[in-house]
């Protein structure tokens, strides 16, 4: 007598995938002190340059004239060659950094709640905007960002 097999055979699925270049990357609103700092090499610059590494990089428009505003005070004041500026504006460039439009009112608001500047206050709102977190090297924009962010509700949500 013939007995048959009745068992299912074993299959095993293998997927090998490479490293997609598609994963999306965690977003982060970086103020002009994180961005200066890895540019310029100002303080803070080798945490700066970590932190803004393999992220998606989010600012208000006023991110360009706060760096080559920087990027003055470094050859006026500090002396800096020009051909430094120049290499760190160009790599400022460079950096993938979408900026956002803001709400002049909310910014209003959010600044005087926070003592804060309007420019300030403009990262805090494309933060809040975009859910996503913000690095400062500002010890004030860093508190008011701790406790807006953090908030229930937001300034510009009805009470």
């Amino acid at each position: 007598m013939c007995s048959a097999d009745t068992r299912s055979p074993t299959y095993r699925l293998h997927v090998a995938e490479p490293k997609a270049a598609y994963v999306n990357r965690p977003p982060l609103v970086a103020d002009a002190s994180v961005i200066a700092a890895a540019l310029f090499g100002e303080g803070g610059r080798a945490e700066a340059v970590a932190l803004l590494h393999g992220r998606a990089l989010h600012a208000p428009h006023l991110l360009d004239q706060e760096i080559a505003s920087v990027g003055l005070k470094k050859l006026r004041r500090e002396k800096l060659p020009g051909g430094v500026i120049a290499a760190a504006l160009q790599a400022y460039a460079q950096l993938p950094i979408e900026r956002h439009a803001v709400d002049a009112e909310a910014l209003v608001v959010i600044a005087e709640r926070y003592g804060l500047t309007a420019y300030d206050a403009a990262y805090l709102y494309v933060a809040e905007q975009l859910t996503a977190p913000l690095a400062t090297l500002d010890d004030k924009l860093a508190a008011a960002a701790h406790a807006y962010l953090t908030a229930d509700r937001q300034v510009h949500e009805p009470a």
